[in-house]
């Protein structure tokens, strides 16, 4: 019932929804449009398509460039894990120019092939934090969808009013307050009271559109608070996700695992990997 907003971070009331011209910061969400062409699309899908397509849950397929990890017991070895594929090393090379991406470095890619024929979908869930770290990144390809977001908090949302001069929609403020200019019986220019709204965050679901050849990053609340889904419903051709992952703190400089973390990353950045 809400959408996200790329231009301010807010997540904005949908139009016919009880929550039109209401908001909400919505941080922790990177979307570059366009990052990639569309001849670079066409050339990373046939260099994946020489591979396998293993099945995965939900009428999905997958290849899988990573570490061989059993996150029950907490364990994790290289396995037979070469690298990230070589087609990755532009792509891994453009996310540097992304001031929200300072430092990615990708040591996991997963390939997952949607088809609205196989009913293809995944569930609201949150990616593992033992392992991954901070950041979550995937590339969208083929066609567009939406990526769903969901709180199971027990926390509520405050909601503001916003409004623009031109035709009364949200247009959000430098900062939220209590009071904001309304309309009031057709008279312009008045002000009145509007009280921030309290909404159950269970109550809450916010829309992520993911055009085609987008790159979208999730962070701090939309990586540990919010899960993210992808419904039947918004796969409407076939749609190819590259998701890379980055180590968590535990395996990075400094952290428990560092050593065996740094041969990984070794291994991910040497790009000379087939799927495991």
């Amino acid at each position: 019932n809400f959408t996200y907003c790329p231009e301010t971070g807010l997540a904005k009331g949908n139009e016919h929804s009880a929550f039109a011209g209401w908001a909400f910061p919505f941080p922790g969400v990177f979307l570059k449009e366009e990052f990639i062409s569309k001849d670079e699309e066409s050339e990373i899908v046939e260099l994946m398509d020489r591979d396998d397509w293993k099945p995965s849950q939900s009428g999905r397929k997958k290849q899988d460039y990573g570490p061989k990890v059993n996150f029950k017991k907490q364990r994790l070895k290289a396995g037979s894990f070469t690298g990230l594929p070589s087609f990755s090393k532009k792509i891994v090379a453009q996310m540097k120019a992304c001031p929200a991406l300072s430092g990615f470095l990708p040591v996991e890619q997963c390939n997952l092939d949607y088809m609205p024929e196989r009913g293809s979908a995944i569930d609201p869930h949150f990616d593992d934090w033992w392992l991954w770290g901070e950041r979550l990144v995937s590339l969208n390809l083929l066609s567009k969808t939406v990526l769903s977001m969901s709180c199971d908090s027990e926390d509520s949302i405050q909601l503001f009013p916003t409004f623009s001069k031109e035709n009364g929609e949200l247009s959000p403020p430098g900062s939220f307050t209590q009071t904001s200019a309304c309309k009031n019986s057709g008279e312009e220019g008045i002000n009145c009271v509007l009280s921030p709204r309290l909404v159950p965050s269970k109550e809450v679901t916010v829309a992520i559109h993911l055009p085609e050849r987008s790159l979208v990053a999730l962070y701090g609340d939309a990586r540990y608070k919010w899960k993210h889904a992808i419904y039947r419903k918004h796969i409407e051709h076939r749609r190819i996700c590259v998701t890379f992952r980055e180590l968590s703190a535990e395996f990075s400089a400094g952290g428990r695992h560092e050593k065996l973390g740094k041969e990984l990353l070794e291994i991910a950045l040497s790009f000379q990997g087939r799927p495991v």
